[in-house]
């Protein structure tokens, strides 16, 4: 299927082309970007639109909980965080209220700018000057 607009080449071809370190980074800004999605429907009480956005949300984080190297000590604090995300965005869901969702949007948050210094400081594990 061919994309349907230059747009849509471009970001298929980014994503083609990414490291595994900038896949990471736009999972992150997905799932920032599900979540501000989901908190302006709940605002505006469209429950199928914020049902829509937290579950993609969800499904990021689900991802990141999957692909996690069990062989690393801190995988079990990384899962952690996520099993608490998936919690929140669960309660968030059920209740469809905003102030659950604006709490794991501080934390994808704070999570990928974390995501981006350590992009900053290595290039494959190697620290940069």
């Amino acid at each position: 299927m061919a994309p349907s607009s230059g747009y849509e080449a471009y970001q298929k071809n980014r994503i083609l082309t990414a490291t595994p370190a900038d896949l990471t980074l736009m999972l992150y800004e997905g799932a920032i970007k599900f979540c501000n999605i989901a908190i302006v429907a709940c605002e505006k009480n469209e429950i199928q639109k914020a049902h829509d956005n937290i579950r993609k949300t969800d499904r990021v984080i689900e991802e990141f909980q999957i692909t996690l190297n069990r062989k690393y000590k801190v995988a079990e604090d990384f899962d952690n965080v996520y099993k608490y995300i998936r919690e929140r965005l669960t309660e968030a869901n059920i209740k469809k209220d905003p102030e659950i969702l604006e709490d794991v949007l501080k934390h994808l948050r704070t999570m990928r700018d974390t995501w981006k210094e350590v992009m900053r400081l290595t290039a494959n594990g190697t620290k940069v000057n």
